[in-house]
């Protein structure tokens, strides 16, 4: 009888330990953290090797394009050295340009963050470029310039990554690339991070990592969000917004501005596209709603192309319960209209959510998010919106060619959940068409509280 006993006590053992490594793995997931970067680990400080290399087009992206990249604060004013690439290894003699330096202080200690404007270069050409550090350089890195306004165009668009990058967003970006390999330019609706919990600078270490390869291969094209601001002076009479200090060096982006909020407004041209950039939380919370409306009028007025898209972070019409972004409505929207812009592109809410034609078919206002936080719709967004998605992570495939732009929402393993063509008919004006095929059915929340015991969200 002595050995069934001792099974029977073993098997206890095993059930009781078993028990608790589930219940330390469940306590894991309730408390995961938003980075992977453990207490006091100095996982992304910067060091003499060139990091956080991103390029990011002109205001004519077919003749020139920025670069920005960080190293150790004893490099000032580094080279970058672009040429034609080239087959052999020997690609001749590259061209050099000085970059400017600004300083940046951080929980990671002090960087040197660098940006080189390049100009001069042929439409639709294959560039190689590398960015110099402390006696060291980067890979050479290949970008294309963008084409003429009639060449075919492959973009992608991700709504708020925020949270969890590394964890969470990397498999998106990932999926984003396999299924548009043809991309040459990627837009981001802003809340890249989440900030204001003291590790900033760990959280743009990971969205960069989560990245990969995309910010170096293709032209990268962000708007601000709410979380790229910080509130200063918080719960005193003097609070305010401020724009949060790695958003101006992080990213070397078009100086074209409303000067009201000239380093979060931009517009560039890209292959028969002029896209507008808008900051929607200095719109609404910063009262330079009016000057970018002036400003986005006139950016409009001067498209000599046949598509336009407009990517702000605050939606014009919001799919999550509680929010209403008025302000953009009433200044902002009306100059949309009036230009008949195609699309208005953009994230904050963490649903997916495409508004419904109401008058006419453009603009298409579409709301998406890519990252970890998730959202619940409102019964509004329900009824006027279509399709719409909750606890979904996603990425869009834009393709223009001609007359015709395909839009593509799809979910992080690459199933296609929304689509549609504008299609221009020229006197005729634009028309939507749906696309029905192919796309799976409408994805709800299954939970009725998020780990951490919020009802207001699905997951966090």
């Amino acid at each position: 009888m002595a050995l069934p006993m001792t099974r029977v006590l073993l098997a206890a053992v095993l059930a009781v330990s078993c028990a608790a490594a589930w219940a330390q793995d469940t306590a894991g997931r309730q408390h995961e953290p938003n980075t992977r970067v453990p207490k006091h680990a100095m996982r992304y400080a910067p060091s003499g090797f060139p990091d956080r290399i991103v390029a990011s087009p002109a205001a004519d992206a077919a003749t020139g394009l920025a670069v920005a990249w960080r190293t150790i604060a004893a490099v000032e004013s580094p080279l970058l050295e672009i040429v034609v690439a080239g087959d052999s290894p020997d690609m001749g003699v590259a061209r050099q340009l000085r970059a400017e330096s600004r300083v940046l202080e951080t929980e990671n200690g002090t960087a040197h963050h660098h940006r080189a404007d390049v100009e001069g270069l042929q439409p639709d050409t294959l560039y190689a470029w590398r960015v110099q550090g402390d006696r060291t350089w980067s890979a050479w890195h290949h970008t294309r310039t963008a084409a003429d306004r009639d060449a075919p165009l492959t973009l992608l668009y991700f709504g708020d990554t925020q949270n969890k990058n590394v964890s969470l967003t990397t498999r998106v970006v990932r999926e984003a690339m396999r299924h548009a390999p043809d991309a040459r330019l990627a837009l981001y609706a802003g809340d890249l991070v989440s900030g204001g919990d003291g590790e900033d600078d760990n959280e743009w270490g990971e969205w960069f990592e989560a990245n990969e390869t995309l910010p170096t291969s293709m032209a990268v094209a962000p708007a601000p969000g709410n979380h790229e601001y910080f509130e200063e002076f918080e719960d005193t009479p003097q609070e305010r917004r401020v724009l949060g200090a790695h958003w101006p060096v992080q990213f070397a982006l078009p100086r074209n501005g409303v000067a009201q909020a000239k380093e979060t407004t931009y517009w560039f041209d890209y292959q028969g596209v002029r896209v507008v950039v808008i900051d929607g939380t200095s719109a609404l919370d910063l009262g330079t709603a009016k000057a970018q409306a002036r400003w986005l009028d006139g950016a409009l007025a001067s498209n000599p192309n046949r598509w336009s898209i407009v990517l702000t972070h605050q939606p014009f019409y919001s799919p999550r319960e509680g929010r209403d972004n008025a302000l953009l409505r009433r200044h902002l929207l009306p100059v949309i209209r009036r230009h008949k812009v195609d699309l208005v592109l953009q994230g904050h809410d963490h649903v997916y959510g495409r508004r419904l034609p109401v008058d006419e078919p453009t603009p298409a206002f579409v709301v998406s998010v890519a990252g970890a936080k998730q959202y619940r719709l409102s019964d509004d967004a329900r009824a006027t919106m279509k399709p719409v998605a909750e606890d979904t992570q996603l990425f869009q495939v834009l393709r223009f060619d001609g007359g015709r732009l395909r839009y593509e929402a799809r979910t992080a393993t690459g199933r296609l959940y929304d689509a549609f063509e504008l299609v221009d008919s020229g006197a005729g004006g634009k028309r939507l068409v749906e696309v029905l095929e192919g796309r799976i059915g409408e994805r709800d929340c299954a939970r009725a509280e998020t780990l951490k015991g919020r009802a207001d969200r699905c997951w966090e």
